[in-house]
């Protein structure tokens, strides 16, 4: 049976949460299984990536492919020992796993959920305004890249993510922790204008700056800076700018995302966009049980 005899996902069962808060984990699993595996389809029928010769992958064995990698994501276990307590070669596991990220599965299918929870919402597809902040992690020495954070005291990298006003992230960027906010986000500017934002940059005073006002302003981006808390560290609330922070909360609940590990900067984004992926499309489905 190949993915072409598939139903398509609109026909398919979706799975439901059993607590009414929407956390659940097992039904979290059968979420995110459901949400890739629409997105895997719909990636081969547009036949977008690589695709490999031979025969047709096993649709079982993919299914606990999948749910093995949230796993992972969520409870932060070693490859090598995930794969020999499931009976899953440690090969197969993290070729998929890196196959796929190399596809961009993990951030198409992010971005895409993060758009479809916009008009869940009633909103328009695109923000009229973004939220830019970072967060500064500890890696461990085998990682790609390791810098000092001054200011917080963290040996590590630095996380830059852009989210819109519900918390949904739509971009990022990892850099050693000692890079700049300015320089640390400028990069995903250009894959905002690509995505069709224009728009308001709300950030904190690690924003601000002619230069870099001047460089967003290139992709019709305007950088709006406020203050991120006074001067005893206590955080003030402004407008829209706090939803990033609760975003950094909800990521700290997948324990690979608190310590970095991976050996390359793509596989650790691709841990981000699968917890992103796990939290709207359960925000997704509960919706939908509640009309």
């Amino acid at each position: 049976m190949s993915p072409v005899n598939l139903p398509l996902p609109s026909a398919r069962p979706v799975p439901r949460p059993s607590r009414s808060d929407g956390w659940n984990v097992l039904a979290d699993i059968e979420v995110f299984i459901f949400a890739v595996e629409a997105e895997l389809e719909a990636m081969d029928r547009e036949r977008v990536g690589v695709h490999r010769r031979g025969c047709k992958p096993d649709l079982s064995l993919r299914r606990r492919v999948i749910g093995l990698i949230w796993m992972l994501t969520f409870g932060g276990m070693q490859w090598r020992i995930a794969g020999l307590l499931s009976g899953i070669p440690f090969t197969t596991l993290h070729t998929s796993f890196a196959r796929w990220s190399r596809r961009g599965l993990w951030r198409r299918l992010g971005q895409r959920l993060a758009l479809d929870w916009r008009l869940a919402c009633g909103d328009e597809v695109l923000p009229s305004a973004v939220v830019a902040d970072s967060r500064s992690l500890r890696s461990a020495p085998t990682a790609w890249a390791r810098g000092i954070d001054g200011g917080k005291l963290v040996k590590g990298i630095k996380l830059c993510v852009v989210c819109d006003k519900h918390g949904s992230l739509l971009d990022l960027e990892l850099h050693p922790a000692n890079t700049d906010d300015r320089a640390g986000i400028l990069p995903a500017l250009p894959r905002l204008a690509a995505l069709g934002f224009q728009g308001d940059l709300l950030g904190d005073s690690g924003y601000k700056g002619a230069p870099f006002a001047e460089a967003a302003l290139e992709h019709d981006i305007h950088v709006v800076v406020s203050p991120g808390g006074t001067r005893d560290g206590r955080f003030l609330p402004r407008g829209i700018r706090w939803v990033v922070e609760r975003l950094f909360a909800w990521l700290s609940r997948y324990r690979r995302l608190n310590i970095v590990y991976d050996r390359a900067p793509d596989l650790f984004a691709a841990h981000i966009w699968i917890a992103m992926t796990s939290i709207l499309s359960r925000r997704l489905v509960a919706q939908t049980e509640a009309q």
